[in-house]
């Protein structure tokens, strides 16, 4: 992105954009598994080069541009059509303690019409305004995983060796696309491992795997509000219209797979 350097400089800048001109320490809280140091190579200093509100219009700007061009009309279409179930979905994300969510739900309402003036019709405003939908559903999921992790005692670090022992996930990965230390990484997989939740060699235990399945579900359970409004039928509509733009964006090659988010690849249904 214009005015900014490197990769992760682009990644905070973008994604913390919808909470404005915030500094680095709210920002690791709500990202939670960066080292804050980081963080703080970014933020707040990237508020002097772009203004936030302008950092969201290009951040959909650029995700319509990628998906128009890595779907295709058929798989545009089913997404746009199933817009007003991602409205209806989206706008829960405002609940208390969602704080990415929340900021990325009061967003999305206008997404599209900022998308439009800036030279974009019709087509490019909705599907921006379809990932902006679906990029506040992310978050508000997001947040309740970060609360389930705060509820059973795993730090962000902790949240990267879990994931490691238990998904298979390189940890080197994890680690260095998040800014810990060899060091800092072996200093709390001993921690975790007198809990009795790694081996010594990083693998998860049978209570590891149980942990981290208790967090899922909760993520799971503290991620359903914002679907209570849809029928069992536009909930099926809404997840076959994403998901076969993700399968095309998965073919295209976007996305490396092991990655640092730790998002596996999509299988067969």
């Amino acid at each position: 992105m214009e005015g900014l350097k490197g990769f992760w400089a682009t990644y905070f800048t973008a994604r913390a954009a919808p909470l404005g001109r915030v500094g680095a320490g709210p920002v690791a809280a709500a990202f939670y598994n960066f080292h804050p140091a980081m963080v703080e190579r970014a933020v707040p200093a990237c508020w002097d080069a772009l203004d936030p509100v302008e950092v969201t219009v290009r951040r959909a700007t650029a995700a319509s541009e990628a998906l128009r061009a890595a779907c295709s009309d058929e798989a545009l279409g089913e997404l746009v059509a199933a817009l007003p179930e991602l409205r209806a979905a989206a706008g829960p994300c405002t609940s208390p303690g969602r704080v990415l969510g929340s900021a990325n739900s009061a967003l999305w309402a206008s997404i599209a019409g900022r998308v439009e003036q800036r030279g974009g019709t019709g087509p490019p405003g909705e599907v921006a305004e379809a990932w902006q939908a679906c990029t506040a559903l992310r978050e508000h999921r997001g947040d309740g995983h970060v609360a389930a992790l705060v509820a059973h005692r795993i730090s962000g670090l902790g949240a990267h060796l879990l994931a490691a022992g238990v998904a298979g996930v390189p940890a080197d990965l994890l680690r260095d696309n998040r800014g810990w230390s060899a060091a800092r990484w072996d200093e709390d997989l001993a921690a975790m491992a007198d809990r009795g939740l790694l081996e010594p060699d990083g693998r998860a235990t049978v209570a590891g795997r149980a942990l981290h399945d208790s967090i899922e579900t909760m993520t799971d359970v503290l991620a359903e509000p914002a679907y209570a409004e849809l029928s069992d039928r536009e909930v099926n509509r809404l997840y076959g219209a994403v998901r076969a733009c993700a399968e095309q964006v998965q073919a295209a090659g976007l996305i490396p797979f092991p990655n640092p988010m730790g998002l596996p690849a999509l299988q067969a249904p």
